[in-house]
């Protein structure tokens, strides 16, 4: 597993310039004054696929109306790769107009060659996807997941490399608990991020896909999936509390409350004149996110 690292000038400084000259195709040779690194042509059979390209889906009449597009008027924007070999250069954004010049039986494109580990080359790929909405939540939930496991981060560092809150970053990772019926219904839009974190919020498979189900055949708005599972909650374990003594009933209900809602054993300590300390326990890092987000939300 790769170890973290300090990117330094960070990920936004890696792939600034970018679409820094809209509208102009980059001749062979000149050097965009933008850039950091060289803007060539480069034979097509030199170019592979990034592998860690986030978005494994593509829309095949976009990708039609990107051909017809290119055939007019040429490859407007340069795609952006990086060396891997002698004569060899992997895709860092750019697959779509990758895939169409291909189809055109192209000989050549023009390129942006940048330098970028593993690590670099997911990050700007999914962050150049995220900027153009190209992907559907599962899969930015995976691209998450993955910066998580392949470079040992934690969310906190994820939210700082992409600029989202750590919260976002962790409603989307939730995600990947979905049944696979879920996810494929969240691809397919036929549910929405609202009505998918409702869902990832149920334990049971049998009792998610059975609210699924109700959410599509009566095509359910998220607050009144909400409501319906309101109506019906799952049965839970009590969570114990710990309460000094002398407090009031309604501060044992709020106690009660915090208990639930973070569903861990929570402990006040308060004296006579209100200062005090409240204790929540967690028992994995999990749970632990878990309790933040419903802190920093």
């Amino acid at each position: 597993m790769a170890k973290k690292k300090d990117l330094g000038k960070g990920i936004r400084a890696l792939i600034s310039g970018i679409d820094n000259a809209p509208g102009k195709t980059v001749p062979m040779g000149k050097s965009n004054p933008v850039q950091t690194t060289s803007s060539n042509y480069i034979s097509i059979d030199k170019i592979e696929p990034n592998p860690y390209q986030p978005r494994n889906e593509f829309d095949d009449e976009a990708l039609k109306n990107l051909v017809a597009s290119i055939k007019i008027h040429g490859i407007i924007q340069p795609i952006t790769v990086n060396k891997i070999g002698a004569g060899k250069y992997r895709i860092i954004s750019g697959e779509r107009r990758f895939r169409a010049a291909k189809a055109l039986g192209l000989a050549e494109v023009p390129v942006f060659v940048r330098e970028a580990g593993d690590q670099e080359l997911l990050e700007m790929a999914l962050i150049e996807n995220i900027q153009r909405a190209d992907l559907n939540p599962i899969e930015i939930a995976i691209s998450y997941q993955r910066l998580i496991d392949e470079f040992d981060l934690t969310h906190d560092t994820v939210s700082d490399r992409v600029g989202k809150k750590r919260s976002t970053i962790s409603n989307y990772i939730r995600l990947l608990k979905l049944s696979p019926d879920a996810q494929n219904a969240l691809r397919a839009d036929k549910i929405s991020m609202g009505h998918a974190k409702v869902l990832a919020g149920i334990e049971s498979p049998s009792t998610q896909l059975s609210v699924l189900n109700t959410i599509l055949d009566k095509k359910l708005s998220v607050r009144q999936a909400e409501k319906l599972l309101n109506q019906a909650p799952p049965p839970k374990r009590k969570i114990a509390t710990t309460v000094s003594s002398g407090h009031s009933a309604e501060m044992k209900k709020i106690i009660d409350q915090l208990s639930e809602k973070f569903g861990t054993k929570v402990k006040v300590n308060r004296d006579n004149k209100g200062s005090g300390k409240i204790e929540i326990g967690f028992n994995t890092d999990d749970h632990f996110n878990h309790i933040l987000d419903n802190i920093l939300d």
